[in-house]
């Protein structure tokens, strides 16, 4: 069993560079499949939930490559369409594999996704839309899906609900259908535009990303092509957390400050000095933390859900109370009982968090239970006194490459053990 060992106590101080964004690659590396050929990715970052895709992507018979941070990608060889329930289980974008696979073959089989346990996250809206591009989806015993089609069609198709997965798979078969389609209510993250200008690149035709409305023109001529994926914002909103909590002086480099607003002014708020040059960020605290106002959880541009964890901790040390309004899942408060351990002072009702600030925070041993959740328990420990250990490290490692690295090339005192 893994754990990090965290000696609290420490400000960080250095410059850090962001990798790139998990939400963005896993996507990207499901729309390789749609030219059947060379695909070339750069600044893919080294973690579990993109060894999964790799894992999906050759048995479908993909060929992959990694060099650094660069990955090579051939989906000429690709040969089956079916996904096998151990891999579709491993994370819950494997999803996304649904729209490629169906868009370029016409037919597909998989299970239901699995991944971080945060409540229902139905994949009815990625289904809804896949029908209405012209897929045939019987739900089986068993929970698996079999998909064909006799050919997609393009059409308009009105979301309920801003979903970022729903709007990646429509877009993924949307850009080989034939004729147009127009997504109305698109999420507008900007992982989105991310896949946009991927798909673009190989010479499909999407524009609007970015907006609720997204068009794509199916295209049958893709060709090979290289593409740089967006910096993690939700990694610069986590380390952003951590160097709050700690106290001290550091750097982010390689950022988009315009894709974390919503952090950069909750933080400012709590009293942290934030300065931002072109794409690198400099955040500096030394004194104590204030209460910030209430946040709830929004689709982009609004507070994201993903920052909600780590900004918690930050809100645990700081003095007076702030309120967390959840709108985005039903379990995502799974945190505030190893925080509990620690000495943090938080209420939970139904969506509402309401937390204290308490002057200090004590080393405990603490465990993991999902991605975002892991990482605020580690900003805990960096400003708790004491020794933290938290365990249940496969949930971080979905989403951050290395963390104890990071942090320790930063000052901090946290060293990984493998028991």
């Amino acid at each position: 069993m893994s754990a990090y060992v965290i000696g609290g106590g420490r400000p960080l101080s250095g410059s850090v560079r962001v990798h790139g964004a998990k939400n963005s690659v896993l996507p990207i590396l499901a729309a390789t499949i749609l030219s059947g050929k060379e695909s070339e990715i750069h600044n893919c970052p080294r973690l579990s939930d993109v060894d999964s895709s790799f894992r999906i992507l050759r048995r479908l018979g993909c060929a992959v490559r990694r060099e650094g941070d660069m990955v090579h990608i051939d989906s000429g060889p690709m040969a089956h369409t079916d996904i096998p329930d151990s891999l579709m289980r491993e994370m819950r974008s494997s999803v996304v594999f649904l729209g490629a696979i169906v868009g370029r073959f016409g037919r597909a089989m998989m299970s239901f996704p699995g991944g971080c346990e945060l409540g229902p996250r139905p994949i009815d809206l990625h289904l809804e839309g896949l029908r209405r591009l012209g897929v045939v989806i019987e739900e089986l015993p068993g929970g698996n899906l079999r998909c064909h089609t006799d050919g997609l069609a393009g059409t308009e198709i009105n979301l309920a609900f801003p979903s970022v997965g729903a709007t990646e798979n429509i877009m993924l078969a949307a850009s080989i259908a034939q004729g147009v389609t127009r997504i109305n209510n698109a999420a507008c993250e900007p992982e989105i535009e991310d896949l946009q200008n991927f798909l673009c690149a190989m010479g499909g035709r999407v524009t609007g990303a970015g907006t609720s409305t997204v068009l794509i023109e199916g295209s049958q001529n893709f060709r090979s092509a290289k593409h740089s994926i967006i910096p993690d914002r939700i990694v610069a909103s986590t380390l952003m957390a951590c160097a709050a909590v700690a106290g001290g002086d550091v750097t982010l480099e390689d950022i988009e400050p315009k894709h974390i607003g919503t952090v950069i002014s909750t933080l400012c708020e709590a009293g942290c000095e934030i300065d931002i040059r072109d794409n690198a960020l400099r955040i500096r605290r030394t004194g104590r933390l204030r209460s910030m106002r209430p946040m709830r959880t929004l689709p982009y541009p609004g507070f994201p859900t993903d920052a909600q964890a780590p900004i918690m901790a930050v809100a645990a040390f700081a003095e007076g109370t702030t309120v967390f309004v959840e709108n985005m899942f039903d379990s995502r408060y799974r945190h505030v009982g190893e925080l509990a351990r620690m000495g943090a002072d938080i209420k939970v009702e139904g969506k509402v968090a309401v937390v204290c600030g308490v002057p200090k925070l004590y080393g405990a041993p603490v465990c993991s239970t999902d991605l975002r959740g892991g990482a605020a328990l580690v900003a805990a420990g960096l400003g708790a006194e004491g020794e933290t250990v938290i365990t249940g490290l496969e949930h971080i490692d979905r989403g951050y490459e290395c963390l104890q690295t990071t942090l320790s090339g930063l000052g901090a005192d946290i060293v990984r053990t493998e028991d």
